[in-house]
């Protein structure tokens, strides 16, 4: 049997059980999901016509602009679905395999 947990706790997502509600909104930008990845995107920017699609579809909010305003991924928190590839509209984004370093 599960024991209740009193409102006032403050538990990390890691010390929940499951089925446990997170009610601390916004407490993910603490922890590193990009190190979740396997694959990782990388951008042709000979192709890129800096449309902007796959800051648009990124479920995760992990592309931003750079100085030139070309896109990237911030890898702290990418998880590498591969979904900006899928949608970029010049095909000029490619998922390559994560090396360890």
């Amino acid at each position: 049997m599960k024991k209740p947990v009193k409102s006032e706790e403050e538990l990390g997502w890691k010390d929940i059980e499951v089925g446990c509600t997170v009610s601390d909104a916004g407490n993910a930008a603490q922890y590193r999901t990009g190190d979740w990845r396997s694959t990782r995107p990388v951008w042709d920017h000979t192709r890129c016509v800096k449309c902007g699609v796959c800051y648009i579809f990124c479920p995760d909010s992990a592309i931003r602009k750079n100085e030139e305003g070309y896109f990237e991924a911030d890898l702290f928190y990418c998880k590498g679905c591969g979904i900006c590839a899928q949608e970029c509209i010049t095909a000029c984004i490619k998922m390559v395999e994560e090396v360890e370093e």
